[in-house]
């Protein structure tokens, strides 16, 4: 009896196994990156069609880290999607919760676009304009700023009015670091002191803190409802990533930064003042635990290269040196060290 009971335990434990289906991957973070990940997703389960479709959440890339790096009744996500790299805080905190190592993978180039309707006006702004324009304190003081004009003459009375990404987002925090910076140091040179001061907030305050009193607008991470936002309104300008101004190349004009248009060329050279890369990011003990991951990386990788489908719906691809670190850094599974980040 013993026999048989053990016998029908263990027939129904292989019947079990043979119905148990894979888990399906999860990702969050990126609203920039979320469309990738996503076209990667759908041709990862027609590729295999045993494979559940991912899950993907696009929350901002710091809100999908503290997701990644502090798992919730023991479950983390498998990626984190990031429009801009890990920080040395995030990372400590991963491994405060027991991420262990972690890889970081680039997965192409994108660009911080503003843009407007093409039946708007064809503005040309500088890094200093949208300072003056959009910085809470420029030049220490409060802005008062209400037109175009008010910051720059040559510019036309048009209220300023930008729809973005909220503060938390990799979008918002790149436009501080590459735009509002940059202009900031051009319209007071003293500011570059600031960076010497042992308290981070004062340049912050100075440089980089966006004015809340209507003039940028935060639109959360949908950035087709700014999309739609700037049909609507012709005399607006929408921050996003480059995809999705290639995307409404119809309906939406990007405005040159410095003298450079947002454009797969001036992303991939570097000369585009809002150029910025790409990242996920994995545990590599993950990898182990769920193998479809490490194939669905690969697949990713395959199809971010040069003329392959994500450069076809808004990626910009890595330089082939950087692609094939990329490819190196994953099969090896090299882990991603503290004193690479800031």
């Amino acid at each position: 009896m013993l026999r048989r009971t053990s016998a029908v335990t263990l027939a129904a434990l292989l019947l079990a196994s043979c119905n148990t289906s894979p888990s399906a991957i999860t990702a969050t973070g990126s609203a920039t990156v979320f469309p990738f990940t996503k076209a990667v997703g759908e041709a990862f389960v027609k590729k295999d069609k045993k494979q559940p479709m991912p899950e993907i959440a696009a929350v901002g890339t710091g809100e999908g880290a503290r997701a990644f790096c502090k798992p919730v009744n023991g479950k983390a996500p498998d990626l984190l999607d990031a429009s801009r790299r890990m920080t040395r805080v995030e990372f400590n905190a991963c491994n405060a919760a027991g991420a262990g190592d972690i890889l970081e993978i680039r997965i192409g180039l994108d660009g911080l676009a503003l843009a407007g309707s093409v039946q708007g006006p064809k503005l040309e702004l500088t890094s200093q304009d949208i300072y003056l324009a959009l910085a809470a304190n420029p030049r220490g003081k409060p802005n008062t700023a209400k037109t175009w004009h008010d910051v720059n003459a040559r510019l036309p009375a048009i209220p300023i009015l930008v729809l973005g990404h909220p503060k938390g987002s990799g979008t918002r925090e790149m436009f501080e670091a590459l735009i509002l910076r940059v202009g900031c140091l051009a319209a007071m040179p003293q500011a570059s002191e600031l960076l010497k001061s042992p308290d981070p907030s004062q340049f912050d305050v100075a440089c980089q803190r966006v004015r809340t009193d209507g003039a940028y607008v935060e639109k959360g991470e949908d950035d087709a409802e700014i999309v739609s936002a700037l049909k609507q309104n012709p005399n607006a300008l929408g921050l996003f990533g480059y995809a999705r101004l290639e995307q409404n190349a119809a309906a939406l004009r990007g405005v040159p930064i410095d003298g450079i248009a947002p454009d797969a060329k001036t992303i991939s050279g570097g000369q585009y003042p809002g150029a910025r890369t790409l990242f996920l990011y994995v545990r590599k003990a993950r990898l182990k635990e769920l193998p479809a991951l490490k194939d669905f990386l690969k697949l990713y990788l395959e199809m971010a290269a040069p003329g392959g489908p994500l450069t076809a719906i808004g990626l910009v691809a890595l330089p082939d040196g950087t692609r094939k670190k990329a490819a190196e850094a994953l099969e090896n599974e090299y882990p991603l060290e503290a004193s690479e980040l800031s």
